[in-house]
């Protein structure tokens, strides 16, 4: 998959404020980074492994931050997936988010 071409068409195309690539969010720095990143009013849609896996990680760093994982993170599998398929899959998480506005 090309990381740059998904991030400039989330930068671009899609109502978002922040497009991040983070190599792997699930380890210390990831923490760090949550902790900085989170704020409660906001939605998340996170890209990267299973989205039952994520919540596993995750779902400390949100409580901490008083953010409910289940309402406001859309996560979504992106492994082993070509870039089109990608951008798709963010792009309808993304439709699904306006939907609920």
């Amino acid at each position: 998959m090309n990381f740059w071409k998904l991030l400039n068409y989330v930068r671009n195309e899609l109502e978002s404020q922040y497009a991040i690539i983070h190599p792997q969010l699930c380890v210390d720095d990831g923490d760090r980074f949550w902790d900085d990143i989170l704020k409660p009013e906001a939605m998340y849609v996170i890209g990267g492994c299973d989205p039952r896996m994520q919540k596993k990680m995750f779902h400390n760093a949100f409580d901490k931050k008083g953010i409910d994982f289940d309402k406001q993170v859309i996560s979504i599998d992106l492994r082993n997936m070509p870039t089109e398929e990608a951008v798709k899959k963010v792009k309808d998480a993304f439709e699904g988010l306006s939907k609920t506005k």
